[in-house]
């Protein structure tokens, strides 16, 4: 049998947030965060990476969508709450999202930012 997890404090999970993502925000019971896209092309990326990594990690948010955004919402439904599943998942999907190659230094330029057609995220 296993232990139900227990949900987090919403002043606990605010702090998190706001020392670690602070572009995501607790509403509702839920930890949201609204990605703005270039395009179709770019959000359907954007939701196939958060599919890819939601099921990876075997955690599940729910999205809304449309042409140029995707708004994730993450809560663990067995804790009726936040918890640390919730947090983990989030910060993979920033970091993966708002990868951008071209300021690293590596050898990987990342999508042209002076042309529309290659046009992806709209980074904040």
């Amino acid at each position: 049998m296993t232990t139900r997890e227990k949900a987090m404090e919403p002043a606990e999970v605010e702090s998190w947030l706001k020392a670690n993502l602070p572009h995501w925000k607790l509403e509702d019971g839920w930890i949201r965060r609204t990605y703005k896209t270039a395009s179709w092309k770019g959000t359907l990326m954007v939701v196939n990476t958060v599919g890819h990594l939601a099921e990876a990690a075997w955690h599940h948010p729910d999205m809304t969508l449309s042409y140029a955004w995707v708004e994730v919402r993450l809560m663990t439904h067995s804790a009726k709450g936040i918890t640390g599943k919730d947090l983990a998942l989030a910060k993979k999907i920033e970091d993966v999202v708002h990868w951008q190659p071209g300021k690293e230094e590596n050898e990987l330029e990342g999508t042209p930012g002076s042309d529309m057609r290659f046009a992806y995220v709209k980074y904040d």
